[in-house]
């Protein structure tokens, strides 16, 4: 069956008017991170008069961008690597038994998503504070640590349910037959089901990685001087003299290349792990 030429019409227009949304910002991004910080307060030029790469030295020396750097690569990673432990084990349970509660637990892990992060930092916030009063000492609040397990505390309720429908898409005769040849509940699931899964929890691991990364609500709360991570550190480019917008443009541009580099060398597991999970 062949296209309407109107929606064929309709489907070029709609693309080319995204792509302009999505590459002119791109292009002023990367033209501004290559001009003289004189040029980019200055009248506005699609094409810079005067290119320089200096701008991309500067970033590291302006601020500790090698510091919010480390702080958001331990964080991201800590939180990437326990929810994809945590939801493996919780969303093959969801898939392969029934228990007291199972419809409630899985309804309530995907309405904590229907919910604005900002309703859960007050909560967040009182019981780190009254935590750390109660040891005598900090563990959680502008720590490492705390902001690790705020982060799970959005990531892991849709890893878990992703992980649980693409579970579900993996043929119960594959545990049986683990089981048949004396394999353990814990040896199907690592030896058997997590193989056959693979797609599905790299597109968890990098939903989760990816969300983390570039997360700034908590983090402006939940971080101290030393813990900052990079979504608050780039705001230390603006100081009450001046802001430095083309070395704002330098750090988005080198922050954001780990991230489009993992997206792009693992976009067909993301894809197929989303598809997966959808299908539930």
């Amino acid at each position: 069956m062949r296209e309407p030429l109107s929606f064929k019409v309709f489907r070029v227009v709609v693309i080319t008017v995204l792509s302009v949304f999505v590459l002119v910002p791109m292009w002023v991004l990367i033209t501004s991170s290559v001009k003289p910080l004189g040029d980019v307060q200055g009248k506005f030029e699609w094409w810079p008069s005067h290119m320089t790469l200096q701008p991309f030295k500067d970033i590291w020396s302006t601020v500790p961008l090698a510091k919010y750097f480390l702080n958001s690569l331990i964080v991201c990673s800590i939180s990437m690597v326990l929810s994809v432990i945590v939801a493996v084990f919780a969303g093959y349970a969801v898939s392969r038994w029934t228990f007291r509660g199972r419809q409630v637990f899985t309804t309530t892990i995907l309405s904590t998503q229907m919910f604005p992060g900002i309703l859960f930092l007050l909560p967040l916030f009182l019981i780190f504070v009254n935590i750390d009063k109660a040891l005598g000492f900090t563990l959680l609040y502008q720590t490492r640590f705390g902001l690790v397990i705020t982060y799970l505390t959005f990531s892991l309720p849709f890893a878990i349910w992703m992980l649980a429908g693409y579970f579900d898409g993996i043929p119960r005769e594959l545990d049986e037959a683990a089981r048949v040849d004396g394999a353990s509940t814990i040896g199907t699931l690592l030896r058997v089901v997590l193989p056959a899964a693979r797609p599905g929890v790299i597109a968890v691991a990098v939903y989760s990685f990816m969300t983390s990364w570039g997360e700034i609500l908590f983090a402006s709360q939940m971080t101290g001087p030393n813990t900052q991570t990079l979504s608050i550190g780039l705001q230390s480019y603006s100081t009450q003299i001046n802001v430095y917008w083309n070395q704002v443009m330098a750090a988005s541009l080198v922050v954001s290349l780990p991230i489009v580099l993992v997206f792009l060398l693992l976009q067909r597991f993301l894809v197929a792990g989303l598809t997966a999970g959808a299908v539930k």
